[in-house]
């Protein structure tokens, strides 16, 4: 039973406009290129290669493709994981390390891929991890605030402007479907007209 609880995750996930300068600490950011096989519905299968030794801008024009071809040997690390829906900032996924020289040629050959750059950073009571899209998904950023329990009574940073953790299309198997650059303009406008929201089912909000 103890091995199934730890194959949920606990998030709650924020859009943002930009990181703060002060979280910048200088070093490199893990880079992320992961590619989803199985990507409808909110199930996911994916394979994920990272490291912390390459450091790359986010832009419109960074390929995830051309960054595994061109940077295969400084990855270091490698994923397949599995996903399923998430509901009310819980999400099943189950992860298994494996060889990332497999890892690059499986993303190479196949999925629908993505790339990020992924800042982990302490902010009062609880870790987060704020990721920067390329490609597609350029100039999207996410932070989210991930526990080993549901993620209650939060201190949301300011720079997190409207929660979208319920929302599919923010997942990266959802961006690896429908990218960020194909619906933004809508999403702001619907975040001016309607303004930003943040869940009051998971305790009490505090706005820092």
């Amino acid at each position: 039973m103890d091995n199934q609880m730890n194959d949920f995750e606990y998030e709650r996930r924020f859009f943002c406009r930009q990181i703060p300068a002060d979280l910048d600490d200088g070093d490199a950011p893990l880079l992320i290129v992961q590619s989803y096989y199985v990507h409808a519905d909110n199930y996911a299968l994916r394979v994920r290669l990272q490291t912390h030794s390459l450091r790359l801008e986010m832009t419109p024009d960074t390929d995830p493709l051309d960054v595994v071809r061109q940077h295969e040997d400084q990855f270091t690390e490698a994923f397949v994981t599995i996903k399923g829906p998430a509901v009310g900032g819980t999400r099943y996924e189950a992860e298994r390390e494996i060889d990332a020289h497999i890892a690059a040629e499986l993303i190479k050959r196949g999925g629908q891929p993505i790339v990020k750059n992924r800042r982990s950073v302490w902010l009062g009571e609880d870790g987060w991890a704020i990721d920067s899209f390329g490609g597609d998904n350029a100039p999207l950023i996410v932070a989210e605030a991930e526990r080993s329990r549901p993620v209650t009574n939060l201190v949301i940073p300011s720079f997190c402007l409207t929660e979208i953790t319920d929302q599919a299309r923010f997942s990266n198997d959802g961006l690896a479907s429908h990218p960020f650059s194909t619906w933004a303009d809508d999403f702001s406008r619907e975040l001016q007209e309607q303004g930003p929201h943040f869940e009051q089912v998971f305790g009490h909000n505090r706005m820092e």
